[in-house]
C-alpha cells in the first residue's frame, strides 16, 4: 500500500498502484487518471458529457441510442433503453448505472442521452 496514492474514486480502497499514466484499483480493477479526479475529492472537476453535448451528473437517467453488445455475453442492450441512477466514473467506460433487465453495468457517455 502506497500512502501517497489516492483512494480508488470507484469502491474507496486505498490499494491502488500506479500502471504507466493510470492509476489501477486491484479490488475493482477501475482504472482512472489521477489529473482527472480533483484532489480535494470534488467529483464536479470531471466533466462528463452525453451524445448531445448535456453535462451528466450523478443520480441522472440517460437512455442508450444505439444497440450495445454486452461485452462476454450475447446480449444486447436496446435503443431506448433507460439506465438509471448514474455514477460518473471518468476513464473508458465513464459513466455506471442500473440498465433497466440487465443490472448495474459501465457504460460509455458517447452512446446515450439523457432524459
Amino acid at each position: 500500500m502506497n500512502d501517497s496514492l489516492p483512494p480508488c474514486p470507484a469502491c474507496g480502497s486505498a490499494y491502488a498502484y500506479e500502471d504507466g499514466a493510470l492509476l489501477v484499483c486491484p479490488e475493482c480493477a477501475h482504472e482512472w487518471d489521477p489529473k482527472a479526479v480533483a484532489t480535494d475529492g470534488n467529483e464536479e472537476a470531471l466533466v462528463i458529457k452525453d451524445a448531445n453535448g448535456a453535462i451528466l451528473q450523478d443520480g441522472d437517467t440517460v437512455t442508450v441510442i444505439k444497440d450495445l453488445k454486452v461485452k462476454g455475453s450475447s446480449l444486447v442492450i436496446k435503443v431506448g433503453t433507460k439506465a438509471k441512477n448514474l455514477r460518473l466514473l471518468g476513464g473508458d467506460h465513464d459513466i455506471e448505472g442500473k440498465v433497466d433487465g440487465q443490472g448495474t453495468m459501465g457504460l460509455k457517455s458517447q452512446f446515450v442521452k439523457k432524459v
